[in-house]
């Protein structure tokens, strides 16, 4: 079908909407106590009626007031709309769900459904529209929309009365935010949080957008959500044939984007590395780092594929990007300078006002980022940062059975009680005097940029404008005193800042995103030498054995002890590499097994084995308008992606050439748009890069049981920028029987003459084996690139 025919179409559609004369307001819900249910035993008012909507079944509110008993009088609803004693005035079906994003709206007046048959059943039966509403619990303008329309009562009354409106945690259902993302993006241009999509009782859309102002003349907008609302159901009942043709043409376009993947000959040559560095650089911002545009995302330009570049080509001015933009980044507001770890991205070119969220995926990113950073450049700048995001997922993300939570809200509370983005993580001179010495309260305030006007609503984000040397020479003092005197600082103001209300934090646990931080406390662990992060990779990753697994398949979400949903690819693919890297961290055969075991699930519900590549669901998932297969690399890598990497480093292990076939069938099924958009697949061509690279087969053998006395070889392997390789070290006697049959390229290595032997191998044909350390380094920073 012609997209460009569509759009026309859409575009027609969208006039028909804004020039429909708003039709005259329904009453709004004036008088509360009208509504309530009072009983003679108690004084204390039960919930009110949901405007609007038929009251619940008493099975329902049975089920309701079970589960409010449960929470307590701990439980703070989180609503504006409360009784005189802080309990909740409504409560809906939302109550019963587990996710932070839903349950921050089940104190609405809005009749919230999760997403259900029961649902679609409804609105079938009633012949209503339906509002899906897809966010997630720390988007600020999510909260925004909710304050203004899903609160409001009359917004609500309307709502209930003409819609069946669903609401949707896109963190848990990765697979309809990316359906409906596309009809959004279709027909404005763009996407984001909120996403509200108007679709028909066959879950087609035929309309959406993101963040509404609630009414006309809000923010500036012509026409406000509630107009919006009554305008597109005036639609639906008036022009039927309108909305069914619209519907689908939106659901074909939806086919056509997420139906990926060609049959295709073709694999990757340098070329697309080449292309994608020439984008990079045309587009560069010599000056601030990343690329010349705003809002600025760490995503947006690869660090981790410009070091490879470099190491590959030995071009200078690939890791000079690399490293600019990540010593930008650090110095700017998108870094927490005080706690440790990265927001989500920033709204200036600068890197200096952020937006104030923190997600766990792009901090275990960026842990990546730097570590491979000072491992191929020796900056302890680099170290630092790595250090400083590791120890705030250990303190602030972690949970006390070792998982890891998704993320912390850009909005916190303020003195007046209301919510304010940013506020934690922003200060004013006056409480640097409060807490520190003059002398470094002076130097502090210095070295991060403090001005009494500030630079975000009278408020200082903290940014650093100078290097280390000019700050210590400006207050006559040594660098090392004045790295001390920060040092200090930063602990004194992060106690300090802890005293406020914090953000709320997203404490589900979800097996992708704790896939990518296991991979990053496994390899900082290996690199780094530290056995505590190591130490806390796998006691994460034996969580989500326990809780998320079982008969070989993988769940997506825990929360309050349940576990939820079929894992989607990246949840698979994501912890199979986090396992792999478990594996050469720990050495302990049984994470490669697992990875192994894992995989063959992969290949039976989820690969298309016809054409090549991964669908986002299973085989047996609840059927929706496309099955979707995921292979553009945004903020998150696409779960193609990994999977790809995955099956080159099994194939390394393994010798089992069915992995590289795989991964060759991945490659060719994503050809086309890869060699058109590399850019888009910055994850991806970490994948190519293995795959066009020899990667080092590294096997370090030692005798029975002293598998510690590796180190002297695992010390120099870590002075080595090496990132295609694998890494396999055992000990002679039972242990190396059983690694013989994973691992087949150790068959016949042992331990010459006592003494612990390295092997370094490529495409399985090793050099020499050596029990001098010295040598092994020469071995492994050999290259023929």
């Amino acid at each position: 079908m012609n997209l460009n025919v569509i759009n026309v179409f859409i575009i027609k559609f969208f006039f028909i909407v804004i020039a429909i004369v708003s039709l005259p307001s329904n009453n709004c819900f004036a008088n509360e106590n009208s509504h309530y249910n009072t009983s003679d035993s108690e004084n204390v008012p039960n919930q009110l009626s949901l405007p609007g909507a038929e009251p619940y079944s008493k099975k329902l509110q049975i089920k309701l007031n079970k589960l409010k008993e449960q929470r307590g009088k701990t439980y703070q609803p989180r609503t504006k709309h409360l009784f005189t004693n802080g309990s909740a005035k409504f409560t809906n079906r939302l109550f019963l769900e587990s996710s932070p994003y839903l349950l921050q709206h089940a104190h609405n007046p809005v009749n919230w459904y999760p997403w259900s048959d029961e649902a679609f059943e409804t609105a079938k039966r009633l012949n209503r529209p339906i509002l899906l509403s897809i966010g997630y619990s720390t988007c600020h303008w999510c909260h925004v929309m909710e304050e203004e329309s899903f609160e409001d009562l009359e917004i609500a009354k309307y709502l209930n009365e003409n819609y069946i409106a669903i609401k949707v945690d896109r963190e848990e259902r990765p697979d309809l935010d990316s359906i409906y993302m596309v009809a959004v993006q279709a027909i404005t241009g763009r996407g984001g949080w909120p996403m509200n999509t108007w679709l028909t009782h066959e879950r087609k859309p035929f309309y959406g957008g993101t963040y509404f102002p609630a009414r006309d003349g809000d923010r500036g907008i012509p026409t406000g959500f509630l107009s919006l609302l009554k305008q597109l159901k005036h639609i639906y009942d008036s022009k039927p044939e309108l909305i069914t043709q619209q519907s689908q043409q939106l659901t074909d376009i939806i086919s056509g984007s997420l139906e990926q993947g060609a049959v295709n000959k073709k694999l990757p040559s340098s070329n697309i590395l080449h292309d994608t560095y020439k984008y990079y650089k045309s587009r560069f911002d010599s000056l601030h780092g990343g690329l010349k545009q705003s809002p600025k995302f760490p995503s947006d330009i690869s660090t981790r594929f410009l070091l490879r570049y470099h190491k590959r080509t030995k071009n200078t001015q690939a890791l000079e990007m690399a490293t600019l933009t990540l010593r930008k980044m650090a110095a700017g507001g998108i870094y927490d300078q005080i706690g440790g770890g990265f927001h989500r991205y920033s709204t200036d070119e600068n890197w200096i006002v952020p937006h104030f969220e923190k997600m766990l995926y792009d901090n275990a990113l960026q842990i990546l980022a730097y570590l491979e950073a000072y491992q191929l450049t020796g900056d302890e700048k680099f170290l630092r940062v790595t250090k400083e995001i590791l120890r705030y997922i250990e303190r602030d993300m972690t949970s006390s059975e070792g998982a890891f939570y998704s993320a912390t809200d850009a909005d916190s509370l303020v003195q007046d009680n209301h919510r304010e983005e940013g506020y934690y993580f922003t200060w004013t001179p006056d409480e640097f005097d409060q807490i520190l010495s003059k002398e470094a309260s002076n130097i502090v305030k210095a070295y991060f940029a403090v001005t009494d006007e500030g630079n975000f609503e009278g408020r200082n984000i903290l940014h650093i404008t100078e290097d280390e040397q000019e700050t210590a020479k400006k207050f006559n003092i040594p660098t090392q005193k004045l790295q001390i005197v920060i040092s200090d600082a930063k602990e004194k103001l992060y106690q300090y800042r802890n005293n406020r209300p914090r953000p709320i934090r997203d404490e589900k646990i979800l097996t992708a995103w704790n896939g990518l931080m296991i991979s990053a406390f496994a390899r900082a662990g290996l690199i780094l030498a530290e056995s505590k992060y190591i130490d806390i990779a796998k006691k994460a990753a034996e969580f989500i054995k326990t809780n998320l697994h079982e008969d070989s398949e993988l769940y997506r979400s825990f929360k309050d002890g349940m576990r939820k949903y079929n894992a989607y690819l990246e949840d698979y693919a994501f912890y199979i590499a986090a396992l792999l890297d478990l594996y050469e961290a720990t050495h302990n055969i049984q994470w490669l097994n697992f990875a192994i075991e894992l995989d063959k699930k992969l290949l039976k519900s989820y690969e298309d084995t016809s054409v090549g590549g991964f669908f986002m669901t299973s085989d047996n998932h609840e059927q929706l308008l496309t099955r979707i297969k995921p292979y553009y690399d945004t903020a998150e890598p696409s779960g193609n992606s990994v999977a790809a990497l995955n099956l080159l480093r099994l194939y390394e292990f393994t010798s089992n050439d069915s992995y590289r076939k795989r991964a060759d069938q991945v490659f060719m099924s994503v050809y086309q748009t890869l060699s058109d958009v590399p850019q888009a697949h910055s994850e991806m061509l970490i994948a190519v890069d293995y795959f066009l690279d020899n990667p080092k087969e590294i096997v370090i053998v030692t005798t029975e049981n002293n598998i510690e006395a590796a180190e002297p070889f695992i010390k120099e392997f870590r002075k080595t920028y090496l990132p295609n390789k694998i890494l396999v070290v055992l000990s002679e006697g039972e242990n190396q029987k059983a690694i013989n049959r994973s691992i087949p390229l150790t068959q016949g290595k042992l331990a010459i003459d006592g003494r612990t032997t390295a092997y370094v191998c490529e495409k399985r044909i090793c050099k020499l084996p050596t029990a001098e350390p010295r040598i092994f380094a020469q071995q492994i920073a050999a290259s023929k690139n």
